[in-house]
């Protein structure tokens, strides 16, 4: 289905991601783009989030942007989520590749941008195609543990692993996110996979070349910038940087301030909303 807005175009249509099926949104600018990006999402954030990010991409920037859904989740979920088996790892190692091998279909001659919102850049050292990413930027993407949240935001993250969202996830066979407050439903094993990591010293780092592939991203001299913002509760700075040290010598790491864009806040979500599209030039600086 194509629908326009002005100076873009907008497709929805889905792509195959191993044995699935994803829903997506591509944004077209009018003339033919030279730089395409695919916006990989944090956990338990549907693609439409993003929707006023990617239109700015493409009527300002001109790039061809696609939002999707992982699956099982979003506008890709086909079934009872309670009989999913799907893994964070199936997200980061199988759909985000299939996503940006999409975009290399369509386009083939373009350069390709990568952009994750937390989960959507956390797993780029060990992704399979990294060598045909062009660039990756990462927004409040972390290996983020319990103890790197400040006060009283740590209580909540302690409730949220160890008090009653586990109990939820085991009555019900997921996560009852909206029921929860957490803001959307997630299948039980995201769940579990995404807990183990978060409540570990050093998140999924001792999977790597075991049930996670080897780190190469180094080697290939991508480029990468990772952003954090002074005032995210769930994904702080020091955790960004660990990501940043996995990403080698070269990742380039900013720490921006809602102040210095004229905002009151920005936090962990903030980054992509239409309110503080003052942000977004920067981070494709």
């Amino acid at each position: 289905m194509l629908d326009t807005w002005q100076a873009v175009v907008t497709e929805d249509f889905q792509f195959p991601s191993g044995a699935a099926m994803l829903s997506a949104r591509l944004y077209l600018p009018v003339a033919d783009p030279d730089r395409v990006v695919v916006i990989n999402s944090a956990t338990g954030v549907p693609r439409d989030y993003y929707r006023h990010f990617a239109r700015w991409l493409a009527e300002d920037r001109g790039m061809a942007c696609l939002t999707y859904d992982y699956r099982d989740f979003g506008h890709s979920l086909a079934g009872s989520q309670k009989r999913s088996g799907v893994t964070m790892a199936d997200w980061a190692l199988i759909d985000i590749p299939a996503a940006r091998a999409e975009m290399r279909r369509r386009f083939p001659q373009a350069k390709l941008w990568s952009i994750g919102h937390s989960l959507g850049g956390m797993f780029g050292p060990v992704q399979p195609d990294i060598d045909r990413i062009d660039r990756m930027i990462c927004v409040c993407s972390g290996l983020v543990t319990l103890a790197d949240h400040p006060w009283p935001y740590r209580a909540l993250a302690a409730l949220f692993w160890y008090g009653h969202a586990p109990l939820a996830v085991r009555a019900f066979g997921y996560l009852p996110g909206k029921a929860l407050g957490f803001g959307s439903d997630l299948p039980a094993q995201v769940y579990w996979q995404w807990r183990r990591w978060c409540t570990s010293p050093q998140s999924y780092v001792p999977d790597i070349g075991d049930t996670l592939p080897e780190n190469r991203w180094a080697e290939t001299g991508k480029q990468v910038d990772l952003f954090a913002f002074a005032d995210d509760q769930m994904v702080p700075a020091d955790a960004v940087w660990r990501l940043a040290d996995l990403y080698g010598p070269g990742a380039q790491r900013h720490l921006l301030s809602a102040g210095e864009f004229g905002l009151s806040d920005i936090g962990h979500i903030g980054a992509f909303a239409r309110r503080n599209a003052a942000v977004w030039p920067r981070l494709i600086a």
